[in-house]
Formats: C-alpha cells, sequence, structure tokens
C-alpha cells in the first residue's frame, strides 16, 4: 500500500513540474507580447509625428521628393503591418528610411533652425529614444522566452504546445549594411 502512495505522489509530482514548465512558458511569451505592445504604443507616436515632419520639410526640400516619398511609403507599410514579425519587418525599413531623410535635411540649414522643425526633431529623438529602450527590453523577453522554448526539459513542453523560437527585433539587414559605413563629417 505504501507503494502506491509513493508512486501516485511521485505521479502528482510530475504533474505539477510539468504544469510548472507550461505556465513558465505561458508567461514568457506573455512578457514578450507585452513588451511589444510596449514599442507599439511608442512606435505609434513615431508614425503620428512623422507626417508633421515631414509637412514642415516639404517647403524647404521640393526637390527632394523621392526622400520624402520613402519616408511615407514606408511609414504607410509599418502602420498597415500586422503581427509582429511583419511589424518588425516594416519598422526595420521605416528606420532605413527616417536614416536617408535625416541626412538629406543635414543640407538645409535654414530648415534645421526653423523652431518647428527643431522642435519635431527633439520629439523624433526622444521618441527614437524610448524606441530603443523598450526593443531592448523586447529583445531581453523575446531571449527568456527562446531560451526556455530551446533548453531541455522545457523544450519538451514547448514543442508539445505549440511554443516556439521568437524573433528578435534587430536593425535589419538594410541599417546593418550602413553601419559598415563610416559616417560623413562636413564642416
Amino acid at each position: 500500500m505504501t507503494g502506491v502512495y509513493v508512486i501516485i505522489g511521485l505521479g502528482l509530482l510530475v504533474i505539477v513540474w510539468l504544469v510548472s514548465l507550461y505556465n513558465k512558458l505561458v508567461k514568457l511569451r506573455n512578457n514578450r507580447e507585452n513588451a511589444f505592445a510596449d514599442i507599439d504604443v511608442q512606435l505609434k507616436q513615431r508614425h503620428d509625428l512623422i507626417p508633421q515632419l515631414i509637412e514642415t520639410v516639404k517647403g524647404y526640400m521640393k526637390h527632394e521628393d523621392g526622400v520624402l516619398l520613402k519616408v511615407t511609403e514606408a511609414r504607410t507599410r509599418a502602420v498597415n503591418a500586422s503581427g509582429i514579425d511583419d511589424k518588425i519587418v516594416a519598422e526595420q525599413e521605416l528606420s532605413s528610411a527616417m536614416s536617408g531623410f535625416n541626412i538629406s535635411v543635414e543640407a538645409y540649414p535654414d530648415l534645421k533652425a526653423s523652431n518647428n522643425f527643431l522642435q519635431l526633431q527633439e520629439e523624433m529623438s526622444d521618441i527614437e529614444n524610448k524606441l530603443a529602450a523598450v526593443r531592448r527590453y523586447f529583445n531581453s523577453a523575446t531571449k527568456e522566452l527562446n531560451n526556455a522554448v530551446e533548453m531541455f526539459p522545457s523544450n519538451i513542453i514547448a514543442r508539445s504546445f505549440g511554443f516556439a523560437k521568437a524573433t528578435f527585433f534587430d536593425l535589419g539587414k538594410e541599417q546593418r549594411d550602413n553601419m559598415d559605413t563610416p559616417p560623413e563629417v562636413k564642416f
């Protein structure tokens, strides 16, 4: 009779342990999704400011329509993206377009002196800094989830319940390629 109680006790321990692993995976997945929700808040602010910035700059950059069009199209793709992976790709494209935009703006000293432009530029800079912080948090949450999904024994539970390795929010290929080129400084 004691042997039956030991087997039942061990069985219950195994069940509690498996439930604990499953709950940990759910918690990590939800933490990652919450982190992306924080990114979404910052992206919404970014997407709202970009049209204002473009309108401010349009008068100064009449012959730079290609740059403005690229930013506008990238913003539209980013706003319309659905799902975390699609948003990551769209935001990488938008970051790249904004980089080109910022480089083009450097050629317009009157624009850089405009109060409206300076205020918008400061707001964009603030949002980009906040985005960087929440992206770091998102990537940390993604790393924790990926570790749990790939490490034994939680990988067995993860595989059984459809948990998969998640995508990080990184620079993207174009931005990474640009990092290999040193910035040009002109006086």
